[in-house]
């Protein structure tokens, strides 16, 4: 790949991700006001070091399409570990008594995802759309002292747990940029559909049109 066109993708996607966190750290919209709409129930599962909020220009445009939008709000900054993170959506969608549901998920948000599509609450799912996640992993996680983000390696026990989990993968579209500067490895999942774009990014392709398009086909 060539270096100056990476170090470009690099560079924009760090001025997405810094402008839209600066963003959700003032925003004051209330979550309540997505949830109304026709169409597919959908549960954004945003990823880590990420509120709600930073995936709220994708969910605004959902809600537009006229879908309701629900977030989980005590996911906070996803922080705590990915079984965790599953256990308090699936209960989300039980309390709420949630059916049929897309979930909406970047990064790590992918990796819940599928553990709740595997899990208690998984005949309330009914697709996920998982944008940039490792389902298989990072190796740059190995070099992080951080626990929240070395659980991303890829001999970490949750990561190698999901990805023996197979059955799901069919009912997962998996978008992903040609280059990802956190995701070396991909995010290509056996027997998903896998979109690759023809972009650079971890955090700027949550506003590249392809995400919309393919969550029109699996709302049919």
């Amino acid at each position: 790949m060539n270096p100056l066109k990476a170090l470009g993708w690099w560079l924009a996607d760090y001025a997405y991700a810094g402008y839209w966190q600066l963003r959700a750290s003032f925003a004051r919209s209330d979550a309540a006001e997505f949830s109304s709409g026709d169409a597919a129930h959908i549960v954004t599962l945003p990823g880590v070091y990420e509120t709600w909020r930073f995936m709220q220009p994708l969910i605004t445009a959902l809600h537009a399409r006229g879908h309701p939008v629900h977030v989980v709000d005590v996911l906070r900054r996803n922080q705590r570990p990915v079984a965790e993170m599953a256990e308090q959506v699936a209960d989300f969608l039980e309390v709420n008594d949630l059916t049929d549901v897309i979930l909406v998920a970047h990064s790590k948000g992918g990796l819940a995802g599928k553990l709740v599509m595997t899990g208690r609450a998984a005949s309330r799912v009914r697709a996920m759309l998982a944008i940039a996640t490792p389902f298989g992993g990072s190796r740059y996680a190995r070099r992080i002292p951080m626990r929240t983000l070395r659980a991303f390696s890829p001999d970490d026990p949750s990561i190698v747990g999901l990805t023996r989990q197979l059955e799901v993968n069919a009912r997962i579209v998996s978008i992903y940029a040609e280059f990802d500067p956190h995701i070396p490895e991909g995010s290509e999942l056996a027997g998903a559909k896998n979109v690759r774009l023809d972009t650079g990014g971890h955090f700027r392709i949550l506003a590249h049109p392809r995400v919309l398009a393919e969550l029109a086909v699996l709302a049919e």
